[in-house]
């Protein structure tokens, strides 16, 4: 049993277990949270979110969300979420924070 990932939809909000090699809307997808996206490859943006804690058990942002996030959004802990894979098992809350 892993860590749990607290995932906080638009009205959804849910903990699940972390699984390494997920990505922040993987899990969101399979425990039915209302989390934004169309594309799930990290060149839309509607995934975006806000990693609240836990960053730190995330891979690093990778190239995808470097050109679709300005750097200071990156600074404050937004990351896509389809690009967010779980690296390490912790407890991380996730904030779906779509631009519209």
């Amino acid at each position: 049993m892993g860590q749990a990932i607290q995932l906080i939809g638009k009205k959804v909000t849910k903990s699940v277990d972390a699984e390494v090699g997920n990505s922040i809307l993987d899990l969101a997808i399979q425990h039915d949270v209302d989390w934004g996206f169309s594309c799930t490859r990290g060149t839309c943006a509607r995934c975006r979110c806000s990693i609240e804690t836990g960053a730190e058990f995330l891979e690093p942002p990778t190239d995808a969300e470097r050109n679709r996030l300005d750097e200071e959004e990156i600074e404050e802990g937004y990351r896509l979420g389809c690009q967010a894979i779980i690296r390490e098992v912790g407890a991380i809350t996730a904030k779906n924070k779509t631009y519209f």
